[in-house]
């Protein structure tokens, strides 16, 4: 097992997630009676109650956190930074709270359902071998590939969906990301790339869901009432 001083994440709920419905940014919106973003914390803390977690919000909702921290007697440990302009400059941000030396992981705050399997072995690995894990999922819906008016079919056998926690050595990660913003920064494992950092994918979870619309949301309620642990 990793050493304690070795785990830290950085929870990533610094948009405002609207594409969800309702009125509130959907971190915040409730699974199980609770707001997502706890339920995020806490798959996290349940795998390990000694990692240190950051989480990542839009400045102009810190107050509304501490509330709903209030009204739902949530007392896990978490730092919270301001959200950036955008998610590179949200993690960048994040970076700043973690030490050179642990294995950080990068995880979306609207995927609640991340096992305590996917995220061991993920900073197993990247422990291990000292490079970017990612977990992934195989694509089972067959794929076109579009120019224009045209489209011809890829194999899917090909194709892998990327989830997070994406984890990587903290001092190579924080090294990637002095490097100015650029479009096709879509991940954390795109920013590791341009740097150099060796990726290894690594299996993931079908259950480990992000939550975007208002159908991820309601089957996530689903997953939630009839999960097991």
């Amino acid at each position: 097992m990793i050493p304690e001083q070795h785990f830290s994440v950085i929870i990533v709920a610094g948009g405002k997630g609207l594409r969800a419905g309702g009125e509130i940014p959907k971190q915040f919106q409730l699974i199980g009676g609770k707001p997502m973003l706890m339920r995020t914390i806490e798959a996290f803390y349940n795998f390990d109650y000694r990692i240190r977690i950051v989480v990542v919000l839009p400045e102009e909702f810190r107050e509304f956190w501490n509330e709903l921290c209030e009204k739902h007697n949530f007392r896990l440990s978490h730092t919270v930074v301001n959200g950036g302009e955008t998610r590179f400059h949200s993690v960048k941000n994040g970076l700043s709270e973690i030490l050179e030396d642990e294995i950080v992981g990068i995880h979306d705050a609207a995927r609640p359902f991340v096992s305590k399997d996917v995220i061991e072995r993920c900073y197993r690995e990247a422990f291990d071998f000292r490079c970017g894990i990612i977990p992934v999922i195989e694509e089972k819906n067959s794929i076109r590939i579009t120019s224009g008016y045209e489209s011809r079919a890829f194999d899917r056998t090909k194709i892998r969906v990327v989830q997070t926690p994406q984890v990587f050595p903290a001092d190579l990660l924080k090294n990637a990301y002095e490097t100015p913003y650029r479009q096709e920064f879509t991940d954390d494992a795109s920013v590791a790339e341009d740097d150099g950092i060796q990726i290894k994918l690594v299996e993931g979870d079908e259950r480990n869901i992000k939550i975007t619309t208002p159908f991820d949301l309601e089957l996530a309620e689903f997953l939630y009432r009839n999960k097991t642990d």
